[in-house]
């Protein structure tokens, strides 16, 4: 059930808090011996708020939006008292001091948050290989990679897990995973949601089944909070979103980057026939031109590297042998670039912000690839598996984390395995709301072709 189903059947007495908790950790117990998508996985507390939860139903006193919805968040969002491994068995393991920004609204909020979702280490891959959680797989294939680096949140989310998941994003750690996992992934404007810590281009957002759900999260999770000091001023928004009107808007469609990989054509063939169901719903479809280039991407990559490798050198030599031998490698072929090499990486940050600003300016909505592949081996650490070329996926994605613009990712279709394939759907700075709505309108436009979410294998 979705969230809002969920909060409808607490109100109306259909369903409580704890019938539907129970639900949930029988799925997690069915599902997760084949995809390791949690961390910290907590039932009895997560039966005991339900417990509660339901009793402050039963009196009409919910103490939130969300009192009594199972949600999972990410293992690199501090949840207080417990350890952050931001999935490296090189952390050491402190507790943390107080619940970040996400974990804190999401509480108040009510929400259960049973479970963490593992995550690769320090989540610089798009996988769900880690060092330090079980090798997460993808629900519609388990031996296909869920992506990442929110790799455990979407696979809970397609396996069912409950309705709502926080991930976080950087080059597309959202919106990749769910894209290979046929979900809702929103990485907002840049500030919109509060995170701690903050960082160039990085931004938490939901993992759900349903646009409405995504929506419903974004009301929560955009509740003010100090502690981001790169966060938007507090705005009062409507997140009840209703499908998008495509008449007269204009569109952008943009299959191809301009650095990275090229879209197969698998996917080039789904996304060109978004953009013409779009079209016969009255929006005016443009050809957009690649805006980025290659040595950007190179630019940024090499930035990445220098400031892993910085905190790779920093840790105990027995400790940095326990990283992945992949981002070890990664991070160390950086070893040896000058200040000038360094500090043109970094501004390649602003370069692509500038040239994404610009070249998507005249649209109302830009839609393309989230991917420009269908998954991969599960065992893998990225789509190329090649740790000297490991970037050339993120091509689609990673240039809105830089610009600041929100960026969503939906279905639109499926591989001949059955694997599903994700539109990117992009909006101007600070149009979140529109993003959505457009994303609602596709989900619908889309509805009747939707496949059931995945069951457990070997199920009889």
């Amino acid at each position: 059930m979705s969230a809002t189903a969920l909060l409808e059947a607490y109100k109306s007495g259909a369903l409580s808090p704890l019938e539907a908790m129970r639900s949930v950790l029988d799925r997690v117990a069915r599902f997760e011996p084949h995809i390791s998508a949690t961390y910290l996985l907590s039932p009895e507390r997560a039966l005991a708020e339900a417990n509660a939860s339901e009793e402050r139903w039963r009196r009409g006193q919910p103490i939130g939006p969300l009192d009594g919805v199972p949600a999972t968040i990410k293992d690199n969002i501090a949840t207080k008292g417990e350890p952050i491994p931001v999935g490296t068995a090189a952390s050491d393991m402190a507790p943390a001091a107080a619940d970040a920004p996400p974990a804190a609204r999401l509480r108040e909020a009510g929400a259960i948050l049973f479970a963490k979702t593992t995550m690769p280490d320090y989540g610089m891959l798009s996988s769900g290989l880690s060092s330090f959680h079980k090798l997460a797989r993808n629900p519609w294939n388990v031996a296909r990679n869920p992506g990442g680096s929110s790799a455990g949140g979407a696979a809970a989310a397609a396996a069912s897990y409950g309705p709502l998941h926080v991930g976080t994003d950087i080059g597309g750690s959202i919106r990749l995973p769910a894209g290979w996992c046929g979900l809702i992934g929103l990485k907002p404007s840049g500030g919109r949601v509060p995170i701690d810590p903050s960082y160039y281009g990085r931004a938490a957002g939901p993992l759900t089944r349903t646009v409405e759900d995504a929506a419903l999260m974004m009301a929560t999770l955009t509740k003010p909070d100090a502690r981001d000091y790169s966060s938007l001023p507090p705005q009062t928004l409507d997140w009840r979103v209703k499908p998008l009107d495509w008449r007269g808007r204009k569109v952008g469609l943009l299959v191809e980057a301009g650095c990275g990989d090229k879209p197969t054509p698998t996917v080039r063939r789904e996304i060109e026939r978004a953009a013409r169901d779009i079209a016969a719903a009255g929006a005016v479809i443009e050809p957009l031109a690649p805006f980025l280039t290659q040595d950007m991407l190179d630019g940024l990559d090499r930035f990445w590297r220098v400031r892993s490798l910085i905190d790779l050198t920093a840790l105990p030599i027995e400790k940095r042998a326990k990283v992945l031998p992949f981002i070890r490698a990664w991070a160390e072929a950086a070893t040896g670039l000058d200040g000038e090499t360094v500090f043109r990486g970094f501004n390649q940050m602003r370069e692509m912000a500038k040239a994404t600003v610009a070249a998507t300016l005249p649209y109302d909505f830009v839609i393309s690839p989230t991917s420009p592949d269908v998954t991969y081996p599960a065992e893998w650490a990225m789509p190329s598996n090649d740790p000297y070329n490991a970037m050339a996926h993120i091509g689609f994605t990673v240039a809105y984390n830089m610009s600041e613009q929100p960026a969503a990712t939906v279905n639109c279709g499926y591989d001949r395995d059955g694997l599903p394939i994700g539109l990117q759907i992009v909006g101007r700075r600070f149009d979140d709301l529109g993003v959505l709505s457009a994303a609602m309108a596709f989900e619908e436009m889309r509805a009747g072709e939707a496949r059931p979410w995945p069951e457990p294998p070997n199920q009889n």
